[in-house]
Formats: structure tokens, C-alpha cells, sequence
């Protein structure tokens, strides 16, 4: 078991103010694989406090973002050295699949330190415009204090989203982890520390709801960067208003994948079962509702249900799985909810439903439900588990209707021969990106919402200038 008694605070690992402690449980086998200290609302002080110290009197935020660059990129290679570890770990805590942990659950963290460990060698800090009376400087500066509140799902990507664009725009950052999913951020305070990350620069605390309020409403923090549910942004957005605080959201999604009567099916189920079933189910991104013509509604149905029967469920751990455990019993419980609702609903699970595949470890069947309508529950509402929709559409037009119809608007595939005409489906549906024929979030590429789906972007230029405020100064002469 890994259990760690200290918290990462000021480039140290110091006692928690409080006694308690954070079980993490292994999703597959119930028992107890971990254990943390549960961060308090005075621990959050005290990260708030190194931080600050950090951004008004160290010398981070006065590096140049080049020099800052090249800490970041030290972190990368370290980073690159530790990622078997850090894939187990994951899997371990959570129950990705391991075949994911290793594609993406710490592969696309180190790209995107890469990413930005490069923009930041380049990225232009002041520029020259023309004025009234004589030239006037425009600058780029560090927000501040930023704090980066993460959920269990994807740890190391939501925490590496917020932290690398910040560390190279010269912030100084808290980052409060699930309490499902703490472990693997001690590895990553390993790994800050050894790159040479000044002291208070970064700090990270383990904690549930009530120390993560205190953090966001902190008034030492300048920003917040939050991703999670809607209902919880919400609050965090009023927190935020309240204060006039900076703020990053990415929220829930209900994204739609379209089905277009000249896709190939057989090829497209191997990048399709990526984008729908990825970690379990457990993404926001995931392509839950299935839109498909009534032309091949039958053929698509079968092809879907064909795909998900080629997962097997079982051990994360296992190279061989396709589809692991729910994170948490709970999350058990809310998602073959949601299989009754379905079912209540009349829609008719053709794959899948409440019978579970295994006797212990929180698995769900994946299920997959045809006979759907759009206004039913299971179509507009975030499940977040192995649960597929397939809802028939008249034509295009009708097609981009339903995707479009829906409180949310985070990300969407189409699934066609004819790529150009796919983005011209892409162009047409209000999310805040889009794939043709696959599913992929690229670092070079701004990652964010429509609608209930969150406010501002991450990733690309853009995600390192929502870490910088914007500063001119003109002079006469």
C-alpha cells in the first residue's frame, strides 16, 4: 500500500494541520491501495501563503517566459522517465484500463509540457502597436496565484492542462486533487522537485469539497481553473463572479458522434469504440449519443453493439481489457441508475443492463440502448460510465438538429467517406471542438466548451494567454 503522511507546500513536504486521512480504494478489488492526508481549510492557507510568497517576492514570475521554458522542459524529460509508473499508478487508483493509462493517461500530460515548455521559448511577452500621440507597449504578464481544482477521471492531463501553461506563463499554482485520485500527484511533487521548480511555486493538497471551496474563495488565489460537473462550476462561476476572480471551466458534455450513410462501418468501430468508451465511459469528451440514419438505424445498432461485446471487461490491470471498473461505488450506483431510467423510459437495451459482470469491484455491464428518442434522460444527461444511446435521424439537417439540441456543447465526431464533407457537418454543430472520424485533443489546439459545457479554453496559445493578463502602456514621443 502507498501511504504518505505529509503534504507537498512551499517545495517541501510538511504535517498536515488536521488527522485526518484519505483511503484510496482500488475500484477492482475493493480493498485499500492507498492512503493521504486530508487536506484542510488551514492547509489550503498555508499552500495559499507559499504561493503567494512565491509570486510577489520570488523570483519565478520575473524569470523570462524562456528561462521559465526551459524548467518546464526539465520537468518533461523527468517526467518522460517516470511514465510506466505513473500509467500503473493511475490504473491502480482509479481503474483505467491499462492499455489507456499508457496511451493517454500520462502520454498527453508530457505532451503537453513539451508543448509548452516549446510555445514558451517563443511566445512574444511585449509587443509594438502604433498610437495617438506615440508607440504604446503592449505586455503580457502572470495572472498570479492561480488555483487548479481536478477531478478523479484523467488526474495527471486535468492537473497538466492548468499546470504547464501556468508554470511558463509565470504563475504560481495550488492544485487540490480528487480525494479518489491522490496518489498519483505525490509522484508528480517528486518530479517538480527534482526539476529544480523554485519553492512555493508549486504546491499541491489532497482534499475534499470543503477545503476545495475554501481554496477557490480564498482571496489570495487570483485565478481558478476548475474542471468537473456543471453543477459544481456553477458554483464555482458565482464564487468566482462574486469576486471578480479570474476563471477557467471545463465542464460536463453529452457529445453526439453522427453517423453518415456512407461511413464503413467495420472501419469505423475501432476509432469509434476510442471515442465512446474511452476509461470506462468516465470522459467528458465521450461520444455517448449515437446518431444514425433510419436508412441503417438497424445496421448501425448491431455494428455498435458488436463493438462494445469485442471489450472485455475485467482487471484494469490486465493489457487485455477493454473496459475496467467504475472509480467509485457510488459511481456504480449512479450509472445503472441511469440503465433503469433508460429502460423506464422505453428504450430497450440491446446490450448490456443492470446484471453486473463481475462479483466484486465496481463494474457495471456496458449497455448500449436503441429505440431512443432525444428528449429521454439517458440522451441529455451526463452519465459518465459505459452507457451508448443510438437515436435515429430523418436526414443531415435532422442530424445536426439533435446534436445541437443539448445543454451542452464540449466536443462531436462525424463518421463519413468524405472527410471534406465531414467538416462541413463540423462547421455546423455548437461545440467547442470536433472530430471527423476520429476523436482527438490536439496541444496546439484550444479545448473548451459551448453552453453548459464551461467557459474559456485550454490548450494551445490561447491556454497559455488565459494565464496572462494584458497590460498598455503608451507614451508620448
Amino acid at each position: 500500500m502507498r501511504q504518505h503522511d505529509t503534504l507537498f507546500i512551499g517545495g517541501d513536504w510538511v504535517a498536515p494541520a488536521g488527522t485526518g486521512t484519505i483511503d484510496v480504494v482500488s475500484p477492482h478489488t475493493e480493498e485499500v491501495v492507498g492512503r493521504v492526508p486530508d487536506g484542510t481549510a488551514a492547509d489550503m492557507d498555508r499552500a495559499v501563503a507559499a504561493a503567494r510568497q512565491a509570486f510577489d517576492h520570488g523570483p519565478w514570475p520575473r524569470m523570462t517566459m524562456a528561462e521559465r521554458a526551459a524548467v518546464v522542459g526539465r520537468l518533461a524529460e523527468i517526467y518522460a522517465s517516470r511514465q510506466e509508473e505513473m500509467a500503473e499508478l493511475i490504473t491502480m487508483e482509479m481503474g483505467s484500463p491499462i492499455t489507456f493509462s499508457r496511451m493517454a493517461q500520462a502520454p498527453q500530460p508530457l505532451g503537453m509540457l513539451q508543448y509548452y515548455a516549446e510555445l514558451g521559448r517563443t511566445f512574444p511577452v511585449e509587443e509594438e502597436r502604433p498610437g495617438t500621440f506615440g508607440p504604446v507597449t503592449v505586455r503580457r504578464e502572470p495572472v498570479g496565484v492561480v488555483a487548479a481544482v481536478v477531478p478523479w477521471n484523467v488526474p495527471q492531463f486535468v492537473i497538466m492542462i492548468k499546470l504547464a501553461p501556468a508554470l511558463v506563463a509565470g504563475c504560481t499554482v495550488v492544485v487540490k486533487p480528487a480525494p479518489e485520485t491522490p496518489l498519483d500527484s505525490y509522484l508528480l511533487a517528486e518530479m517538480v522537485k527534482e526539476a529544480g521548480v523554485p519553492d512555493g511555486v508549486v504546491n499541491i493538497v489532497a482534499a475534499g469539497r470543503e477545503a476545495g471551496e475554501h481554496l477557490v474563495s480564498h482571496p489570495g488565489v487570483d485565478k481558478v481553473a476548475f474542471t468537473g460537473s456543471t453543477a459544481a462550476g456553477r458554483r464555482i462561476a458565482a464564487i468566482c463572479g462574486e469576486q471578480l476572480k479570474r476563471c477557467t471551466l471545463e465542464l460536463g458534455g453529452k457529445s453526439a458522434a453522427i453517423i453518415l450513410d456512407d461511413c464503413d462501418l467495420p472501419s469505423a468501430m475501432g476509432f469509434l469504440s476510442i471515442a465512446t468508451l474511452m476509461n470506462n465511459g468516465q470522459a467528458c469528451v465521450a461520444q455517448t449519443r449515437i446518431l444514425a440514419s433510419r436508412n441503417r438505424y438497424d445496421e448501425v445498432v448491431e455494428a455498435v453493439a458488436g463493438m462494445v461485446r469485442a471489450m472485455p471487461v475485467g482487471d484494469p490491470a490486465d493489457p487485455a481489457t477493454g473496459i475496467g471498473p467504475l472509480v467509485a461505488e457510488r459511481q456504480r450506483e449512479r450509472v445503472e441508475n441511469y440503465i433503469r431510467i433508460g429502460i423506464d423510459e422505453g428504450a430497450k437495451p440491446v446490450l448490456g443492463g443492470l446484471e453486473r459482470p463481475r462479483d466484486r469491484g465496481w463494474y457495471v455491464a456496458p449497455t448500449v440502448f436503441a429505440g431512443a428518442t432525444n428528449e429521454m434522460r439517458i440522451a441529455r444527461e451526463e452519465i459518465f460510465g459505459p452507457v451508448l444511446t443510438v437515436i435515429p435521424y430523418e436526414n443531415e439537417d435532422d442530424a445536426v438538429r439533435i446534436a445541437n439540441d443539448s445543454d451542452y456543447g464540449l466536443h462531436g465526431t462525424v463518421w463519413t467517406a468524405d472527410p471534406g464533407h465531414g467538416v462541413e457537418i463540423a462547421r455546423r454543430v455548437r461545440t467547442g471542438s470536433y472530430g471527423v472520424n476520429l476523436l482527438m485533443i490536439e496541444n496546439s489546439s484550444p479545448f473548451g466548451g459551448y453552453k453548459s459545457s464551461g467557459l474559456g479554453r485550454e490548450l494551445g496559445p490561447e491556454g497559455l494567454a488565459a494565464y496572462l493578463e494584458y497590460k498598455s502602456i503608451a507614451r508620448l514621443g
